[in-house]
């Protein structure tokens, strides 16, 4: 990894000056505002990104607490050391990625100054806001779908030994290199490294190799396929044709395995096509509502600033 970087990113935070100068516990109300400790990604995330990095903070112990994103942490040097609320213990050395799922309760030990690892924030709405995706056989797939869940239905996290992987390595460092000196301006490269990033990673095997290929699993994939191809003209009714399930059924399945309807499903996917069109061509705002499918502006206006806190013009000036 380049040298600036490395530097950057081993520099001591203000969270850690203040552990280093007597104050030794993680200030809570720093990453969550609920009693339980479930650290927010608002709290970590600019409004309208869907990935960031944050370096793990040194000096002092996390207590345990679980996410509401999936979180990825890439060790850079040293080890890091975690427990799971089942009593299993995992030891972090240079080179290993571990991805987390959002009902994983764990807590870490302190780590020291040499002990690198940076955090990877990764909102379910990026996983569903590209038609390229991961093998459909493959255990990451499965994986992250079922961490979409509300309840948990997997086990708590995938951990990959990829030190000396030439490429994974290059493309972490570049994910890094794009999120910290281009936080605003780059936003849709910094999405499509992460997406390379993981297609590498389904080449590799894992640590957990754990079956999660049932049939409610294989039909959530199906369903949010069909969403990403047509999105624009989808029907609820259309996917219970293709799939050869009820609309009742799959309405249950996809709030179970998703926690959003077909619906909503449908929205959440218009809105990432519309902030994608947005940072990359030069279509007016309605031309690009009656793309992805919408045909009361209006409407458009009001659910994309509630989801990205602007309007289109303002999030096209931000992101292009």
């Amino acid at each position: 990894m380049r040298k600036e970087i490395f530097d950057l990113l081993n520099n001591i935070t203000e969270e850690e000056k203040s552990i280093l100068q007597g104050n030794p516990s993680i200030k809570k109300e720093l990453y969550t505002t609920e009693d339980d400790f479930v650290v927010d990604s608002s709290k970590l995330l600019a409004q309208g990104k869907l990935i960031d990095i944050r370096p793990h903070t040194r000096f002092a112990y996390f207590p345990t607490h679980r996410h509401n994103y999936i979180e990825m942490v890439c060790m850079l040097s040293g080890e890091l050391t975690t427990h799971f609320l089942d009593g299993e213990t995992l030891k972090l050395t240079a080179g290993d990625i571990l991805l987390l799922n959002r009902h994983a309760r764990h807590d870490i030990e302190p780590c020291g100054m040499e002990d690198i690892a940076v955090n990877f924030i990764i909102l379910p709405e990026f996983f569903s806001r590209t038609q390229i995706f991961y093998d459909r056989n493959d255990i990451l797939r499965d994986f992250i779908v079922s961490s979409l869940s509300d309840k948990k239905h997997v086990n708590d996290y995938l951990l990959y030994h990829a030190a000396g992987l030439v490429t994974v390595e290059n493309l972490i460092e570049n994910l890094i290199w794009t999120l910290i000196y281009h936080k605003n301006d780059m936003n849709t490269i910094a999405m499509s490294t992460m997406d390379l990033l993981l297609m590498n990673l389904c080449t590799l095997s894992t640590d957990t190799l754990k079956d999660m290929s049932s049939t409610s699993n294989t039909i959530t994939i199906q369903a949010l396929e069909y969403i990403d191809t047509h999105f624009v003209d989808g029907t609820l009714e259309e996917l219970a044709g293709t799939t050869g399930y009820t609309t009742a059924y799959l309405s249950r399945l996809l709030k179970q395995n998703t926690g959003l309807n077909f619906k909503q499903l449908l929205q959440q996917r218009r809105l990432q096509e519309a902030a994608y069109l947005l940072e990359s061509t030069t279509l007016t705002t309605e031309k690009i509502i009656k793309k992805i499918g919408y045909e009361n502006s209006a409407y458009f206006y009001k659910i994309f600033e509630a989801k990205y806190g602007c309007s289109p013009k303002e999030y096209r000036i931000r992101y292009t």
